[in-house]
């Protein structure tokens, strides 16, 4: 009775290891990090229970539609944790940007909804050949196209 009740604890401990462990590599390993960059199109904030902060980048070049002759552009969808970040990052939308991120095998909905997590920014540049004209409304408080 008694080396049936070991190995029944035995086996309990091993198991809730293997779920630990592999809790751990899903979600907390940080499987790779790195660098990329392209036009911000945007930063959101958004969810129905965590409220999580969301963007999207415009890579340069283009890469083909799977099975079809179209063309698309490459997007790189991310999260962000830090508020700061995510602040600075909501006014540089359609700005050349440098993001250093992230990636885990899993997505926690607390930490956002995707594997790349943006920790960082890394540069921020005005995209070559644009004039950044401000637009001031009326007295009214719209804009007169």
């Amino acid at each position: 009775m008694r080396t049936g009740g070991k190995i029944l604890t035995a086996v309990l401990v091993l198991a809730v290891l293997a779920l630990a462990a592999f809790f751990y590599i899903k979600y907390y390993f940080v499987f790779g990090e790195g660098v990329k960059a392209g036009e911000l199109n945007q930063i959101v904030y958004k969810g129905w229970v965590w409220k999580t902060y969301e963007g999207r980048l415009i890579q340069t070049g283009f890469k083909g539609a799977k099975g079809s002759g179209s063309l698309q552009s490459n997007e790189f969808n991310f999260s962000v944790v830090k508020k700061s970040v995510a602040d600075s990052l909501m006014r540089c939308s359609g700005k050349q940007v440098e993001l250093h991120y992230k990636e885990y095998n899993g997505a926690l909905p607390w930490r956002g909804m995707q594997h790349y997590i943006v920790d960082s920014i890394v540069s921020v540049t005005q995209p070559q050949g644009t004039t950044t004209i401000p637009i001031i409304p009326d007295d009214s408080g719209y804009i007169d196209m």
